[in-house]
């Protein structure tokens, strides 16, 4: 039995029901990432409110990421133990709780106890979630479910900048109530989710280890016909090559996250409001590259593209764009710096279905463990360069050498996948 055999019948029979499920992964993709910006839109205003210096905030980032680095090991580990129907919702629950109770501190250090407890139960979205659709969905069908999956990042990150909007009166204390707002949705959600969701759902057959996912576009030897690889050298050369995807695209777009409200504000001198407004904007491009790939990917393959081809072509499409961030570095506040960070938002995005398909092709059985690992990697990359780069903000008084950087990174991915993934391709005629 091949790897796709079940999820391609299991998609086939429910396809209305899968594609129901993927959309309330969406929502929890929206309300963690809610969760999570809420501080990022707020920045300034809660740097004022705590008295804390961009080193602080950036440390505040080391502390999630660090939290999220250890929680994705654990709860890898634990989605593949226990499956995703009941640790979904129990970690969505979770991580709500702890956003609710930001909106309660009242020191810097309450701050980052809440940012650490934020951290370690979100990790357990994307473990729960990518063994879901890897069960779910069909090989084929990934990239487009991953990208309606990953979209709730960028949708979330839209929905918070009209909350604090709607939220927000200009006071001292007002920054607090969008966090308890956002936390109590998390309730809807995992009522939905128990009313939606099936035990067989999400089942997997225990007895079959599915074997290493073909690209039908692999190496090949001089006379032009596939060269088989044994399983273990290829495995561990693709892990190796997303292993460095997953850290570049994570750093390029969590750069833009975190720090992005900050450089308006501080360095550009947007005010409050025209940041807010410029955010929901930079995430609507965002989700329209996360979704444009996935159908883009789609298209290319009804087109006779080879699969792996048509997902290189637009991940490379999209690393040129965030390399537009060279252009932002330098640019005063203008409209053309706007435009430009908007491109570099719909390319920063629309990496990660493509990242998520990819793994998705290493295994079935410990889908949990490889992506709590994967997380543990770029988190605690992550984690390790925050408070440094807000060092180096306040020292140097600009972002512009962090934004020039940030937006390259994603090409060294690009060309890990060129160097890794498959050396050499047969070109389908």
């Amino acid at each position: 039995m091949s790897q796709t055999e079940p999820a391609a019948r299991s998609f086939a029979g429910m396809s209305t029901h899968a594609w129901t499920i993927c959309l309330l992964m969406l929502v929890a993709t929206m309300l963690n990432y809610m969760d999570r910006q809420a501080l990022a839109q707020q920045a300034t205003e809660i740097s004022h409110a705590l008295e804390f210096s961009n080193e602080a905030y950036g440390t505040l980032e080391f502390g999630f990421g660090l939290a999220f680095a250890i929680g994705g090991l654990l709860f890898g580990f634990a989605t593949d133990r226990l499956g995703p129907r009941w640790l979904y919702p129990g970690v969505l629950l979770a991580w709500s709780a702890v956003g609710f109770a930001t909106g309660s501190v009242h020191t810097y250090q309450e701050l980052y106890a809440c940012r650490i407890c934020l951290g370690f139960f979100e990790s357990g979205l994307w473990p729960c979630a990518l063994v879901t659709s890897q069960r779910l969905l069909a090989r084929e069908n990934r990239p487009l479910g991953n990208s309606l999956i990953q979209s709730g990042a960028s949708l979330g990150a839209i929905a918070t900048p009209f909350v604090v909007l709607w939220l927000s009166d200009g006071s001292p204390s007002s920054w607090r109530l969008p966090f308890r707002v956002i936390g109590a949705s998390g309730i809807l959600w995992v009522i939905a989710w128990l009313m939606v969701v099936r035990p067989r759902d999400l089942d997997l057959d225990a007895k079959v280890e599915p074997e290493l996912a073909p690209d039908h576009d692999g190496a090949v030897d001089g006379s032009g016909a596939a060269s088989p690889e044994p399983g273990r050298g290829l495995l561990f050369r693709r892990l190796a090559a997303v292993i460095i995807v997953v850290i570049v695209i994570n750093l390029c777009f969590q750069y833009f996250r975190a720090w992005m409200p900050k450089m308006l504000r501080e360095q550009h001198g947007y005010s409050a409001r025209e940041v807010q407004a410029f955010s929901i904007a930079f995430y609507l491009a965002a989700d329209a590259g996360c979704l444009a790939v996935g159908f883009l990917v789609k298209r290319l393959t009804n087109r006779r593209w080879t699969l792996h081809t048509a997902r290189m072509a637009v991940f490379f499409a999209c690393a040129l764009m965030t390399a537009l961030s060279t252009a932002a570095a330098f640019l005063p506040a203008s409209w053309t710096l706007l435009a430009v960070l908007l491109v570099i938002a719909f390319g920063s995005l629309g990496q990660f279905p493509i990242y998520y398909a990819l793994t998705q092709e290493l295994t079935a059985k410990y889908m949990g463990n490889l992506s709590g690992l994967l997380g543990f990697v770029f988190w605690s990359v992550y984690a390790l360069v925050q408070a440094p780069i807000g060092r180096w903000i306040d020292h140097s008084g600009t972002y512009s050498h962090v934004t020039f950087i940030s937006g390259l990174l994603p090409m060294i991915g690009f060309l890990a996948l060129i160097a890794l993934w498959n050396p050499l391709r047969r070109v389908r005629a």
